[in-house]
């Protein structure tokens, strides 16, 4: 039996024949917990990235990070994973920086390069796909439809599956960690409040992210990738309403594949492995005044 959770859309969620319906807060990202709760989740909810991205720590506290618009920036840097993500924007005139979303990821892991974008699309449509991925430099095709999975005749460890029948996936590589991905637009009503720009030509499709890593060094870097390591110290004032995370040099890389940002840990040896399963969850969601980039756990 299929189970629903409307997104005042109607789309589709299934999970052992109970009915549910996503939160208000998460209309578009909403996806069911089926191995235990059996009860719609945000994605936002988790650790990752979402909307004008925001980022939570693996510490627990939430900060923004800004980043510019066409710009790729390292998120997390360890001696066996590299994350970097590509943000699209658009520049408020009574602002003095961009709005900014995640578009695309790539995650790289001992040779290998994983692609997961959002395609950029004029007039948002809940029935189309909008993802793309791809797997060294191959299009993944993935047939549409909850449960539809890929599995890599290469690197066996490494799964996606969908967990709607569109715009949703699970990327797994077993042992070492998850990502959700989903794409969702900026729709007229969020540009109307929050004077994001939204044009009939853009729909400004972008990922919300969730994150779960099972296994880092003691020296992952990164924008959120820092946070794990044990040494750690949180230098945000929590008085703050918005902790902004500087040093935007830092995590600036040349090329969404480039491994070349200032913090880059990515083919390092040394780094004691550090299991995190009690700091495996960072998430990243959007603001509703459109902040920037923020993660919490």
């Amino acid at each position: 039996m299929k189970v629903q959770c409307s997104t005042g859309n109607d789309v589709a969620i299934y999970c052992r024949g109970v009915q549910a319906f996503c939160p208000s807060r998460c209309p578009q990202s909403c996806i069911m917990d089926c191995k235990s709760t059996c009860k719609p989740i945000c994605v936002c909810d988790k650790p990752g990235a979402c909307g004008d991205p925001r980022f939570i720590g693996g510490d627990g506290n939430s900060f923004y990070f800004h980043g510019r618009k066409d710009r790729d920036f390292c998120i997390v840097s360890d001696s066996d994973l590299h994350i970097n993500a590509h943000f699209i924007g658009k520049r408020s005139p009574s602002m003095t920086r961009d709005f900014t979303w995640i578009q695309a990821i790539a995650v790289l892991f001992g040779e290998h390069r994983l692609y997961i974008g959002a395609r950029k699309t004029a007039t948002w449509d809940d029935e189309s796909d909008h993802l793309e991925i791809s797997f060294d430099e191959e299009d993944v095709h993935l047939p549409e439809g909850d449960d539809a999975e890929w599995k890599s005749l290469y690197v066996p460890a490494l799964k996606i599956t969908r967990t709607k029948a569109v715009n949703t996936v699970m990327v797994e590589l077993k042992g070492r960690f998850k990502i959700i991905a989903n794409v969702v637009p900026i729709t007229k009503e969020d540009s109307r409040i929050h004077h994001y720009g939204v044009t009939s030509d853009d729909s400004l499709a972008h990922l919300d992210l969730a994150f779960k890593f099972d296994v880092l060094t003691s020296d992952v870097q990164g924008v959120v990738g820092q946070t794990y390591r044990p040494d750690y110290v949180n230098r945000f004032d929590v008085r703050t309403k918005m902790p902004i995370l500087g040093g935007e040099s830092n995590y600036s890389t040349s090329g969404l594949f480039s491994t070349d940002c200032a913090v880059a840990r990515f083919g390092r040896v040394g780094g004691a492995v550090k299991l995190i399963s009690d700091l495996a969850d960072v998430k990243c969601a959007s603001g509703m005044d459109g902040p920037g980039v923020v993660c919490k756990k």
